[in-house]
């Protein structure tokens, strides 16, 4: 049996060692027969993008003499595939690890990384290819004597050289080019962004001697801040079809690895963790990262091997805002299953962050923490959380927002739902009244309207829910329920709740207000037993239910009769 090696992404090495390793070499195929020069490919952080770029390098590069894809599906492709082998010099440049704190630090970083590739052609320097004057830039990029600007166009600068040496022209490759800008957000944005531009335009923009150009990142950044004026780059995203099944493993090579390496586990269970991501019109796909640590070690149970820190962080600052009621709404509905409508921009500029809130939704999305579920229109979408992994990423985030901002303790979450599951309804009541007391004081229900109470009920017990499979407004016996919560163990309780509001009354009498809540308590109680709203859990064996009203008046919730 091959063994893996997590976190290499030499797609050489991993060859050569005879390790274990998914066919994706069809995505050079797809790389040779694009119709455009520059193609930028925006994918979530591990998924595949430098492995797959490591490999493009192998490929074209003709200073490579080893042909490593004998055995590789690439092989048995087109004879004018083929012939691309080793044909290209390659230039090839990683971001993926400037995320530093101030520009100083980033531009030193992104200086390091254009002298180490200069320094892997610095025979460049022997003979008469370059004139004496470009032999002196050359070595002031090596020696780190050169200024910006040299700096900025040494890819242009470089591409010329390597054609002048080699009579070819040259296939550039950027790995991560979105990293330093995501890290520079808030902190030195113009300045990156500046670089940026300038840096890639010099590669891509009007280089005669470039035969193709491969870029990879989150976002696509556009407008005024990188890839204005490029018109020769073509970017195939997350919402696109082309390239769909390149990043990410696919429902049959994850099958394959399973098996491959005897994991016993039930399929479906490993399905509902890892799978769930949609790429363009391709289904099924799971995250690699998250899969391969899993087959290692399947012993050791689920995990969420997948973090993406910088979107993590701008989630956080964002929930944390007094303003982001909606915003937190919006998280509860999808950790419970449910979907939200949102438009998607491409056209992505972090400073409109700041103004425009809705953005936001575009940055989960492409950095991996929601899928597509459906598309409604040219921008629109219906997006959804894809697998139990991000949901439990998103269970994280808000259970520290709710413990540091809003000072609620966790302990009392998990308390208070786990009073709800053995019928011990006073005591519940009165935590949960202390758990909403506190978390509306953060929102603004000034409607308040029975569904986004709904909301916050069906998030707050999906966070700590685990043990049950918590679903809303779904058809049950002769109406819609709100919220039902059925247990993994049958031998469990099942609960059904039906949510009612009553507005607040000035000047209105306490035995008048009693006498409304207990109204609208029986009302509940009576609808949920009228409709047969428990009927989905009595076809699911379980015979142990609980039928839970809750009346809100104003941000108080009630439960039991008062007494009148």
């Amino acid at each position: 049996m091959k063994e893996l090696d997590l976190g290499n992404s030499d797609f050489k090495s991993m060859i050569e060692n005879d390790n274990y390793y998914v066919d994706k070499s069809l995505f050079v195929r797809e790389i040779i027969k694009a119709q455009k020069q520059v193609i930028l490919l925006p994918r979530p952080r591990r998924f595949g993008k430098t492995l797959n770029l490591s490999m493009l390098k192998y490929y074209f590069d003709c200073e490579e003499k080893q042909n490593l894809f004998e055995n590789l599906a690439v092989w048995q492709t087109e004879s004018d595939v083929k012939e691309k082998r080793g044909k290209y010099p390659v230039i090839f440049l990683s971001f993926k690890d400037a995320k530093e704190t101030s520009w100083d630090k980033t531009y030193k970083f992104i200086a390091n990384e254009i002298i180490n590739l200069y320094s892997k052609h610095d025979y460049l320097l022997e003979g008469n290819v370059l004139k004496q004057y470009e032999k002196k830039r050359y070595e002031s990029v090596l020696t780190s004597t050169a200024d910006s600007v040299d700096y900025a166009e040494s890819l242009k600068k470089l591409s010329e050289y390597l054609y002048r040496y080699h009579n070819q022209k040259v296939v550039i490759l950027i790995d991560e080019y979105d990293t330093p800008i995501q890290a520079g957000y808030k902190k030195f944005y113009d300045e990156v962004i500046s670089f940026m531009r300038n840096l890639l335009s010099g590669a891509f923009k009007d280089n005669q001697y470039l035969y193709k150009g491969v870029i990879t990142g989150i976002l696509r950044v556009s407008r005024e801040s990188i890839f204005s004026g490029l018109n020769n780059v073509s970017v195939y995203s997350i919402l696109d079809n082309q390239f769909s099944s390149q990043f990410g493993f696919t429902e049959s090579e994850t099958k394959q690895i399973i098996q491959d390496f005897n994991v016993s586990t039930e399929y479906e269970q490993i399905k509902e963790w890892y799978d769930g991501y949609r790429f363009g019109n391709t289904h099924d796909i799971y995250n690699p990262w998250s899969i391969l640590n899993y087959v290692q070690d399947p012993e050791s149970g689920f995990k969420p091997f997948w973090v993406n820190t910088s979107s993590d962080e701008l989630l956080k600052e964002r929930l944390k805002e007094r303003d982001a009621d909606y915003t937190r709404e919006e998280i509860l509905k999808l950790i419970s299953g449910g979907t939200i409508e949102k438009t998607i921009d491409e056209n992505f500029v972090f400073p409109d962050m700041d103004t425009d809130k809705e953005l936001l939704w575009t940055l989960l999305t492409f950095s991996g923490y929601l899928t597509l579920a459906s598309k409604n229109g040219v921008n629109d979408y219906t997006l959804r959380v894809p697998n139990y992994e991000i949901k439990f990423v998103f269970k994280n985030i808000i259970l520290r927002w709710l413990n540091v901002d809003v000072r609620i303790r966790q302990s009392l979450l998990i308390e208070t739902t786990r009073h709800l599951v053995n019928n011990e309804i006073t005591r519940f009541e009165k935590g949960f009244k202390q758990i909403i007391g506190d978390t509306f004081s953060y929102f603004d229900t000034k409607s308040e309207p029975e569904n986004v109470y709904q909301a916050y009920v069906l998030g707050l017990l999906a966070i700590v829910g685990d043990d049950y499979i918590i679903k809303s407004n779904r058809e049950s016996g002769d109406g819609r329920y709100d919220i039902l919560m059925s247990p993994h163990d049958k031998t469990k309780y099942g609960v059904v709740i039906e949510i009612k509001q009553l507005p607040k009354l000035k000047a209105e009498k306490e035995a008048s207000l009693i006498k409304r809540i207990n109204n609208k308590i029986k009302e509940a109680t009576e609808q949920m037993e009228l409709n047969g709203y428990f009927q989905e859990l009595t076809a699911q064996k379980v015979d142990k239910i609980i039928k839970l009203p809750i009346v809100f008046v104003g941000k108080t919730p009630y439960i039991s009769l008062l007494e009148e």
